[in-house]
């Protein structure tokens, strides 16, 4: 496999091909907030199989050094600016007088459809996780759908663009009227992000593009995504082992009565939206992200100032338990790079993550303090208390505050991976040498998981 990587304009593309390959070429996007790297479960097989494979951000996105803009809610904002972005790596690219073939993901399906509408060189469409309004019974042609079977909404839709065709069709059935051909295929156990790695979704999908193209393959559909969960997951738990080269210290674990534990979660959750939204600011480039650093800043600020209140110390900092763990996060985020999403800042990004900073670091001692003691229930709790205080802000301003909906998901994946680690230290060197580091983490990802936009 010859993996390589070079822009058109300002567009990142990385190229995916074995040295024979002389397949059809195969153009790939991402959805929202994802990057080149989610789409390498797709990419990777059918690659092997012979395809000339190429992925490519948009704007805003992974390593794309400019903003997103326009009204997000508008065709002739964001979308018809993605639209061109796409037909812009499509001329570039060249088909040499074959079919192109388009694969998206979520937001991306409705842009590859749009497109598709207008360039009469491109053959199949593959659509996952797909909704569009541009899709009817002739438009596009020859269509795959692939939804996981955790996606009800979206597989509702995968069934009714396929009974477009044929209304008596069923989901894994091939609708068939003159020209048009179409099916809609559901991948078990998945959900929105898993169904990328789905070895029956990749599957039909390379089936599809073989019948369409009339070739064979023997490719093997190997198991990317537990692969990616298994090497991950390696990493946590060898970090157990790792943390015990560093001295223990001499910190007191901090144990709280039910009051004061209750207080010191609930008033935080309450309090931090209705101060926190009133003060929206909006100067970061980032969607949400200066809410968020507003409200994780008050949220931690509280819980801080009740737990000196109460004459709770939290120690002091252990250089050593805060650079190994820095040092191991730094690994752990250079292999998610590698294999599963960007974790890696444009240019545009460091002062972003630096304002990310504020808020970050005060909210992560105070949950690093709080969960250093105690069982999963009072982690749960822990964490499940600022989860709900994102949604009180979520209902106080849902036009304003609607994508905090999609950093939910990065923030329980944070407390599984980074907050286990971190809580490995917090035992040994107390919780402030685990909350310095974790807060510096938590601003990196925050800084580079979601989208550059530019009203």
């Amino acid at each position: 496999m010859e993996i390589t990587r070079f822009n058109v304009g300002q567009t990142p593309v990385t190229a995916y091909a074995v040295p024979s390959a002389d397949g059809p070429i195969v153009i790939m996007a991402h959805g929202f907030a994802g990057s080149e790297q989610m789409m390498q479960g797709y990419a990777m097989p059918l690659a092997r199989a012979g395809y000339q494979v190429y992925v490519f951000e948009f704007l805003g996105h992974g390593r794309h050094p400019a903003p997103m803009s326009g009204d997000v809610a508008s065709v002739d904002g964001t979308t018809r600016l993605l639209v061109e972005q796409t037909i812009e790596v499509i001329n570039a690219l060249g088909s040499g007088g074959k079919p192109v073939t388009l694969l998206g993901h979520s937001m991306a399906t409705d842009i590859l459809v749009r497109v598709a509408a207008t360039r009469p060189e491109i053959g199949a469409v593959v659509l996952i996780s797909a909704f569009s309004q541009v899709i009817d019974e002739v438009t596009p042609t020859n269509l795959l759908l692939v939804t996981g079977a955790w996606e009800p909404g979206l597989r509702a839709f995968g069934l009714e663009a396929l009974r477009m065709v044929d209304p008596a069709a069923s989901e894994g059935d091939v609708a068939i009227n003159g020209a048009v051909i179409r099916r809609a295929v559901v991948a078990p156990f998945s959900e929105h992000v898993s169904v990328l790695h789905s070895r029956i979704g990749r599957r039909a999908v390379l089936d599809w593009l073989d019948q369409t193209y009339a070739r064979t393959s023997d490719t093997t559909i190997l198991p990317s995504g537990w692969a990616i969960l298994g090497v991950l997951a390696g990493l946590v738990l060898l970090f157990r082992r790792i943390a015990k080269i560093v001295p223990r210290g001499h910190s007191t674990p901090l144990v709280l009565g039910k009051k004061q534990t209750a207080l010191v979660l609930l008033v935080p959750a309450l309090f931090a939206p209705l101060l926190a939204v009133p003060l929206n600011p909006g100067f970061l480039p980032v969607l949400v992200a200066d809410y968020l650093g507003l409200h994780l800043l008050i949220y931690g600020g509280m819980q801080l100032l009740l737990l000196k209140l109460w004459g709770h110390p939290l120690g002091r900092i252990d250089w050593a338990g805060f650079g190994v763990l820095l040092v191991w996060c730094a690994v752990f985020g250079f292999v998610l790079d590698r294999y599963a999403a960007n974790f890696w800042p444009t240019n545009d990004r460091p002062w972003i993550i630096g304002i990310m900073l504020i808020g970050a670091l005060p909210y992560m001692i105070a949950d690093a303090a709080l969960t250093a003691a105690g069982g999963f229930l009072k982690r749960f709790a822990v964490r499940l208390s600022f989860l709900i205080s994102l949604g009180i802000a979520i209902a106080l301003d849902f036009q304003g505050l609607f994508f905090l909906i999609m950093i939910a998901p990065v923030l329980v994946l944070f407390y599984l991976v980074f907050g286990t680690m971190g809580r490995d230290i917090s035992r040994r060197s107390g919780p402030l040498s685990s909350g310095l580091a974790l807060g510096i983490v938590l601003a990196w990802a925050l800084g580079v998981s979601f989208p550059l936009f530019q009203s």
